[in-house]
């Protein structure tokens, strides 16, 4: 893929378009090249996630022709391990290693609940196959693989008709051979078109639990993400797209549909990266670098964070706990919490909500498609602080369905009133997102107070003025498209892998030149994959990191190595300064052990720009007014509403204020103060209100 450019003329195609599809609504996002101005749409997520792609596109009035670049950002793989709905795979394992998936580390979520059980392996016992083979553990070859014992094996899987197979050898990290002819034996039988995932090039690290795990994450999303890529492309060839396709990865990057399908795992949480990518830009455009992002949709609430400019990542998570996935991944709390939450009520008799969502099929009471349970935009509704319909008119919404759920539900069996009924549900959604705003910020060290709260998705600015307040947050920013900030995050980013090698050798024990030269294979085969990619020589950064820590040590430090490596002695004294930073202790004498090198690379692409926003005529005046029920102390309260586009840069409003647009409603609470950037961002001061309390 070659970086998009200006075009010359007409006849080029002008156009960035990106798509994120959520579980209720697929946000599309598409940016004029020779503009910079950015159109939106937003329409309800369907059965088959392309047809949704295709019918909001068709509402822009979009020629696939005029696209230049495609940036995808899917959940298609994260709903495919919560709800497993997976296609038949196996496993192929050394002999003796058949249940290190399912015996896992022994541990839990909730330690102390004896009826909480871990979930069950993606891959059943009986479909856990071994054969006969052994690497040690500094890679030489015990035992060669038993061909005839490994035919035998494809054969039955042939017959068991598997979709994909994960092959997980002991050791396989410091030598892949045997792991490489197993694969060959099962491509003879099984054919091409049956994915085969070998743990020693999906993850070459040691550990051989989280290894095996992460590679059998991989094989069975593989056919599922092949089969959606491959659908996704015809769907665009029958559009007469002649451009490229890049689908985000959950490390906030971009890869190929090739590469997709081989590193499928990578997929899972890939929507996720996109907001927080898109959130730490829209935060440097405010003049921030510590921001942290709130994506809430209809069904879930996405909680990220940026510390100077950098947004927060992880090397392991999971979609379900005991199944980690071991890719480096942008670091995303999700919880429960979405417009389409369900209210209810416990046995203890205290009201709760979520995690259940109406998603979008039935969707809210007021969809009036079939629900006749609460959720917070019936709330929302109920309040006042939304108004009759969504999505620019897609969705008309009925007050009087969400009165009545909310009466029924709640009201009545906890002794309330409607108006303080929607309103307990709404600070019962609140306090959960702001026990997951503590977790991602608090916990990890920050002060949520030297932050600001970049508020996105549909339901986002609703709730985040009173989030910031309880934790004390001066700033909320609101994006000038925050219902589909998530698919803007798709044109931000960079085409990027990773890789890793073990070394598990001393310091003392290995020479400069030989870690260069190790780097230098790791480059390759980088430079490889970025040059399949279309990705010229001089858009290609390669950053290179060891990983060490002291001898006898159990956790290691990720170290920067900068230049060519000519000795080891800058590098040590780096790792005895970053230990010390992380530690408050550091030890000279002591021996340092190598442990994994490792490589972003990533090849450079254009990216999207906000333009500079325009008002709208009419601005300066709010287009109406309605009651809003604010707190129990104000009540309801006749409050201004105005339109987005009618809030011109530099304009400043003090609130009660109601603000709509096409993709979300943002609330301006009584005495905040917001006020609209040269970016169109609308910057919420909480603070004048905190003074008066």
């Amino acid at each position: 893929m070659t970086p998009v450019t200006m075009p010359d003329s007409a006849t080029n195609p002008y156009f960035r378009l990106a798509v994120d599809i959520g579980g209720t609504f697929t946000d599309i996002c598409v940016q004029d090249l020779r503009s910079g101005t950015v159109e939106v749409q937003k329409v309800p997520s369907t059965r088959n996630p392309i047809e949704g792609i295709m019918r909001g596109v068709g509402q822009l009035g979009l020629d696939f022709t005029q696209v230049a670049l495609f940036a995808h950002g899917t959940t298609v793989a994260t709903n495919a391990l919560i709800t497993r709905r997976l296609p038949k795979i196996a496993m192929v394992t050394t002999e003796g290693f058949r249940d290190v998936i399912e015996v896992r580390r022994s541990d839990k979520d909730e330690p102390w609940d004896v009826y909480a059980d871990v979930a069950p392996p993606y891959i059943r016992r009986r479909d856990r196959l071994v054969v006969p083979e052994r690497t040690d553990y500094s890679g030489t070859v015990l035992q060669p693989l038993d061909e005839s014992a490994a035919r035998a094996v494809a054969v039955e899987l042939r017959r068991r008709g598997v979709d994909g197979v994960a092959v997980c050898f002991i050791n396989s990290f410091m030598n892949g051979a045997n792991e490489s002819r197993m694969r060959e034996i099962l491509q003879e039988e099984l054919g091409e078109d049956v994915p085969v995932s070998i743990s020693s090039e999906i993850l070459p690290e040691i550990f051989e639990y989280e290894r095996f795990s992460t590679t059998v994450v991989n094989a069975a999303l593989a056919p599922i993400v092949a089969r959606y890529v491959n659908e996704l492309q015809a769907g665009l060839d029958e559009a007469d797209y002649d451009g490229d396709l890049v689908i985000l990865h959950s490390g906030g990057g971009v890869m190929t549909p090739k590469l997709a399908q081989q590193f499928a795992a990578r997929l899972a949480g890939s929507g996720l990266a996109a907001g927080a990518v898109a959130s730490q830009y829209i935060a440097g455009l405010a003049g921030t670098g510590n921001a942290i992002g709130l994506d809430m949709g209809g069904t879930s609430a996405d909680i990220s964070l940026c510390a100077d400019g950098v947004v927060a990542t992880r090397q392991e998570w999971s979609v379900e706990f005991g199944h980690p996935i071991c890719f480096p991944a942008v670091e995303v709390l999700t919880i429960g919490a979405g417009g389409g939450s369900i209210a209810w009520i416990d046995e203890a008799g205290g009201l709760r909500n979520g995690p259940q969502s109406a998603g979008a099929d039935p969707g809210p009471a007021c969809y009036d498609a079939g629900s006749d349970l609460p959720t917070n935009t019936d709330a929302n509704l109920v309040l006042g602080r939304l108004g009759g319909v969504l999505g620019g008119g897609e969705i008309t919404l009925r007050r009087d369905l969400a009165e009545t759920a909310i009466r029924t539900k709640v009201a009545e069996p906890l002794g309330l009133s409607v108006e303080e009924a929607a309103s307990a549900i709404v600070q019962v959604a609140n306090a959960n997102m702001a026990n997951g705003v503590r977790l991602m910020s608090i916990r990890r060290g920050h002060d949520p107070r030297e932050f600001a709260l970049v508020a996105f998705g549909g339901a986002g600015p609703l709730h985040a003025p009173a989030i910031a307040a309880d934790l004390l947050i001066p700033r909320v920013i609101v994006p000038p498209s925050p219902g589909v900030l998530s698919a803007f995050g798709c044109l931000l980013v960079d085409i990027r892998h990773d890789l890793s090698r073990m070394v598990l050798k001393r310091a003392d024990d290995w020479t400069a030149a030989e870690a260069e030269a190790a780097f230098g294979e790791l480059e390759d085969e980088a430079r490889e994959r970025l040059r399949a990619e279309g990705i010229a020589e001089e858009d290609i950064v390669l950053s290179r990191f060891m990983d060490m820590r002291y001898w006898g040590q159990w956790r290691s430090l990720s170290v920067p190595v900068t230049g060519e490596l000519t000795s080891l002695d800058e590098l040590l004294g780096d790792f005895h300064e970053q230990h010390e930073q992380h530690y408050n202790y550091r030890r000279d004498e002591t021996p340092v052990e190598l442990y994994r090198m490792s490589l972003v690379a990533v090849g450079r692409t254009d990216k999207a720009q906000l333009g500079m926003v325009g008002a709208d005529p009419a601005a300066g005046a709010p287009r109406t007014s309605r009651e809003v029920w604010w707190d129990e102390t104000l009540g309801w309260e006749t409050t201004p509403v105005w339109d987005r586009a009618a809030i011109a840069p530099g304009m400043t409003i003090t609130g009660p204020v109601v603000v709509e647009q096409l993709d979300t409603t943002a609330l301006i609470p009584p005495g905040a103060v917001a006020t609209a950037d040269a970016a169109g961002n609308l910057i919420i001061d909480l603070r004048p209100t905190a003074e008066e309390e």
